[in-house]
């Protein structure tokens, strides 16, 4: 089958690594000026759900708190809006939740139910700690399969593509100060693997194309790495559809937890795709064009 493109990626890398570097530059500055915004999985406090049974309004649910003599950040949910979610930066005591949960119960009666969550300061450091051991490790394991699978130059575009992605989603969270805790964790692990899975199938494509190609120049590696490309858009583009119909059907009905890992997903989802082969491929490129024609005998020359 003849494969027809009218989009040559390789031609244009250099826009799309120019748009990479200046997300990739916002986001290391609003990480320097701003961080993140630590859920209470990484930072010591106490976080307790309430349910009313039925729906109540956020001003309702704040006086409450405020009656109790408490101020947290305080978010409704629940399929009815009776779920009160409030978060405290610091961890309560066991009188100070007895107060929070019987100003509810003052006013909405025995229907009240509520869950609480703590914790301290030497368990939020390790579940940080854990949460990079997590990250780091995926990404090394991620480098020396594709290094023994492929070679070195496939390993160093994939792995520059995985943390494009995974920066990417850092910074959306950092900018919009979205709520990080172990469900965003579990977000970018999800992202990394979907990211690498992607590269590696076009990866594997102009491998197979190398196989019975005649490269003279660079123009001719090019040729394969678009060919590779659009041999593989099909696949790549209903791969991500396919999943980003669960994204979006999670982020719609899922709970406030839920919307954050969905919303998560979206993000490096889209950056998957639009790094696999804008970037990773096109730096392969890069990587491999200046090796052509090193292989080559020199013909000696006739006394």
């Amino acid at each position: 089958m003849i494969y027809k493109w009218n989009f040559d990626f390789v031609k244009h890398r250099n826009k799309f690594f120019a748009f990479s570097l200046a997300i990739t530059l916002v986001g290391i500055l609003t990480l320097a000026f701003a961080g993140l915004h630590y859920g209470i999985d990484f930072k010591a406090g106490t976080t307790i759900d309430i349910v009313v049974g039925e729906p109540i309004e956020k001003a309702k649910a704040d006086q409450l708190f405020k009656d109790a003599g408490l101020s947290p950040t305080v978010t409704i949910g629940g399929a009815n809006q009776d779920r009160v979610t409030a978060r405290f930066d610091y961890v309560l005591t066991p009188d100070q939740i007895n107060q929070a949960v019987g100003a509810f119960t003052s006013v909405y009666g025995d229907k009240v139910s509520h869950e609480e969550n703590t914790v301290d300061p030497q368990l939020a450091r390790e579940l940080a700690i854990k949460a990079i051991y997590a990250v780091a490790i995926a990404s090394i394991g991620i480098v020396i399969y594709v290094s023994i699978r492929f070679e070195w130059r496939f390993a160093l575009a994939g792995i520059v593509a995985l943390l494009h992605d995974a920066f990417i989603v850092i910074s959306v969270f950092s900018i919009f100060r979205l709520e990080v805790n172990l469900t965003f964790v579990a977000a970018v692990l999800t992202i990394i693997g979907y990211s690498i899975n992607d590269t590696i199938v076009i990866f594997d494509r102009i491998r197979e194309n190398l196989r019975f190609a005649k490269m003279k120049t660079a123009d001719d590696l090019s040729e394969i790495v678009n060919k590779s490309l659009w041999q593989t858009m099909t696949r790549s583009i209903n791969t991500v559809l396919t999943v980003l119909f669960g994204a979006i059907a999670l982020m719609v009905l899922g709970s406030e937890s839920l919307r954050l890992f969905s919303l998560a997903m979206l993000v490096g989802l889209i950056s998957g795709v639009y790094s696999s082969i804008c970037v990773a491929s096109p730096l392969w490129f890069v990587l491999k064009r200046d090796t052509i024609g090193r292989n080559k005998k020199a013909v000696p020359s006739k006394a």
